[in-house]
């Protein structure tokens, strides 16, 4: 089956955690300024590095049998950045190419493999107000989508969209250039996209003005409860198909600043994540800043519990 049929047959997806921020943590690995953790890949060690810890995710969706989607490192990895920096127009594919021979390498029957393409929002992924026009953002995010569709994706991750004018733009894009796709939101702990927009009336207007609609939703850099589930619309939960979570319950300014690692309860975060896919039937769970392996094997652990 491909990503989509995976998606909607599947009562849970496994997603990775934190890895640019586990890697900017390390003495040993220093990140680019503005494309990050991407050119490492042409670094041995980077690559090694980046491996390792995709591997502990990986291990633990083998482990419990469960689907899993892993992303190429090509957040905001756009034309405009990988020129000012210097690097080849190629960057993306070789992003890509390095996660798919991962997805052969650790590809299970019983716990299928996907690769993602991540696309980040050309501002600050926490200033609305920066955010591109639906026009802008459809010209501005065509050419890493089209690098990234093929390049052999099995899907686009449009991440972090603060605003639903930028998001919508990259739907186009993604649905020109033919290949799945999902978008992710950042929202705030009342469950309003950053630009005001409640997110059942985000994606509401997304899906009405997008031909092909996207395979699904998610929200991502937030605590589980920013989502507020008990005070939602239950037909959010037919199109609010993913979350990868931060660990702290702070606000993205708080967060933003911080200077060290801010981590609630793992425990408590495990359960709130679970309960999004056993009450609610958020099915992609994975990890956003403040993640780790033991944050996730919490979630791989409790979702093989459910599922049995």
């Amino acid at each position: 089956m491909n990503f989509t049929q995976t998606l909607a047959r599947a009562k849970a997806m496994l997603t990775e955690g934190a890895i640019a921020e586990r890697l900017r943590r390390r003495d040993d690995v220093e990140l680019h300024p503005t494309l990050f953790n991407t050119p490492l890949i042409q670094d041995e060690h980077g690559r090694q590095c980046m491996e390792d810890i995709y591997r502990q995710y990986r291990n633990l969706a083998a482990q419990a049998g469960l689907p899993m989607l892993i992303c190429a490192p090509t957040w905001r990895v756009d034309r405009a950045r990988i020129k000012a920096a210097g690097f080849s127009e190629g960057l993306n594919r070789e992003a890509v190419r390095f996660m798919r021979e991962l997805q052969v390498k650790w590809q299970r029957a019983q716990s299928p493999l996907f690769v993602g393409g991540l696309i980040g929002p050309k501002n600050d992924c926490y200033a609305p107000d920066e955010a591109l026009s639906a026009d802008e953002a459809r010209e501005y995010h065509s050419w890493q989508i089209r690098e990234l569709a093929e390049s052999g994706v099995d899907c686009i991750i449009g991440q972090t969209f603060p605003a639903v004018s930028e998001a919508l733009g990259v739907g186009k894009a993604a649905r020109e250039a033919g290949i799945p796709y999902i978008i992710s939101f950042c929202i705030n702990r009342h469950a309003m996209i950053l630009d005001g927009t409640p997110l059942y009336e985000g994606i509401q207007q997304l899906d009405r003005e997008l031909k092909e609609s996207p395979a699904g939703y998610m929200v991502n850099c937030v605590f589980p409860t920013f989502i507020q589930p008990k005070n939602q619309p239950p037909e959010l939960f037919t199109r609010l198909v993913g979350i990868q979570a931060n660990a702290s319950s702070k606000d993205h300014d708080q967060l933003d600043n911080a200077e060290t690692l801010q981590q609630d309860s793992r425990d408590e975060w495990v359960d709130l994540m679970l309960e999004l896919n056993r009450r609610y039937g958020v099915k992609i769970l994975g990890g956003c800043c403040g993640t780790d392996e033991h944050y996730i094997g919490g979630i791989a652990k409790g979702l093989a519990e459910i599922l049995t």
